[in-house]
């Protein structure tokens, strides 16, 4: 494969995510993932360090692009309550959609990085929880959400959520992608009710 190096990068997170759910973590090898791109095993380690670097820098990707989504939704020219509701939604039907084809829960899959892959996701929470906070400030100062603290407000509709986080479920067992959408949708007009100023 001839390309930039952003490039090659790219198509080898997109051939990790397919060795994923074809393989899973344990028995992808770096050999795979260079046959399913066309290059040489060499290549990849001029763009990764490690197999586990690759499916850290592939969740990594998808938080990213979720982070960009949440952005996006936050800055609409809409009540703060309604880009709320939208954000929680989401944050978790786009994790959902990202990982769908999997067979094994996120957890299950890459249970042999658990610890790196814990300490990542501490650090995707800090980063959406920054996203909800400036929302949350914005609907306070426009009246539309009663006096709270921001941050811990912030975070708390974030752990609220995460119950429905393909994390320790795989997507089968968590049902149908309409029932997720049905069940965050309840859940986010719940915690916003409790978050609109009287």
């Amino acid at each position: 494969m001839k390309g930039s190096t952003r490039d090659v990068k790219s198509a080898l997170l997109d051939a990790t995510d397919r060795l994923l759910s074809r393989n899973g973590y344990r028995k992808m090898t770096i050999d795979d993932l260079a046959a399913e791109v066309g290059i040489g095993k060499g290549s990849v380690y001029l763009h990764f360090t490690s197999k586990e670097d690759i499916a850290l820098s592939h969740i990594d990707r998808i938080i990213e692009r979720l982070k960009t989504r949440l952005a996006e939704i936050a800055s609409r020219k809409t009540s703060c309550e309604r880009r709320l509701k939208e954000m929680l939604i989401e944050r978790v039907i786009f994790r959902f959609d990202s990982v769908q084809h999997y067979s094994q829960s996120l957890n299950d899959l890459l249970s042999k990085i658990r610890p790196s892959l814990l300490e990542r996701r501490k650090r995707y929470f800090e980063e959406e929880a920054r996203l909800f906070a400036g929302l949350v400030k914005e609907g306070i100062e426009a009246g539309e959400f009663a006096k709270v603290n921001v941050n811990d407000t912030a975070h708390a509709l974030l752990l609220a959520t995460n119950s429905l986080l393909p994390y320790s479920l795989s997507t089968q067992e968590l049902g149908e992608r309409r029932e997720i959408q049905k069940r965050i949708s309840a859940l986010a007009e719940l915690l916003i009710n409790g978050l609109t100023a009287r």
